[in-house]
């Protein structure tokens, strides 16, 4: 199985991603942003950073890059799309999911292994976990402070659209300790925390981390 990983000027962990990818079973293929052809890949990883340096907003320029609007209109057909981190931000950014990335409520960087609560398991990104498994990956942001309005948190929970939420502290001050959220379809997931850095035990603090990227072969050989 093909899977892109985009690169942005100012992305800092794509090359994390694809080792990710190749530890998992796929074949990771480098896709850069002001391309604007998908190259056939099975599903699309946008990898952490600060892409254009988070300038505007973070992830805003970003998601108008010309590999985006392809990313888009193949995600609204069914593509399955990973956003870690600053790929979450863009993700937002771009429409394709709910809600907005902001400063952390206390206002410093956050660096830290970070346990999550595994809230789907039924997404194309999360179906190698059981639903309210415990997992531990690091969580790195500035800006990872989840946001949106009462009425689409309210939207999000009653639809089951969250896909990971903070345990034992929240970092950045989330609301309702979201850590990650999915599209309607489960096809779509974005999360600040970066699985992707979870992978092997030489380097990571597990390796809870891998069953992102199982999850996703798993779902492209059912497609």
């Amino acid at each position: 199985m093909r899977i892109g990983v985009i690169t942005f000027p100012g992305s800092l962990d794509d090359v994390d991603a694809a080792r990710a990818v190749r530890l998992a079973g796929g074949e990771a293929v480098a896709l850069w942003h002001a391309d604007d052809d998908l190259s056939g890949v099975d599903a699309v990883v946008l990898p952490g950073g600060f892409s254009y340096g988070d300038y505007l907003r973070a992830g805003a320029i970003a998601a108008r890059a010309p590999l985006m609007r392809s990313v888009v209109d193949r995600a609204h057909a069914g593509l399955p799309v990973l956003g870690i981190c600053n790929g979450f931000q863009v993700l937002c950014e771009a429409g394709l999911l709910p809600g907005a990335l902001t400063r952390n409520g206390h206002l410093h960087f956050r660096n830290r292994d970070q346990a999550l609560l595994v809230e789907r398991a039924d997404t194309a990104w999360t179906s190698a976990y059981t639903t309210g498994q415990r997992i531990v990956v690091p969580v790195k942001n500035g800006e990872g402070r989840y946001v949106a309005a009462p009425a689409e948190l309210d939207r999000l929970e009653g639809e089951g659209r969250v896909v990971v939420r903070y345990a034992d502290g929240n970092p950045n001050g989330s609301s309702r300790d979201i850590a990650g959220v999915t599209s309607a379809d489960g096809r779509v997931v974005g999360l600040m925390p970066h699985p992707e850095h979870a992978v092997e035990d030489l380097t990571g603090p597990s390796v809870d981390g891998l069953g992102f990227f199982t999850s996703v072969l798993s779902s492209v050989v059912t497609a």
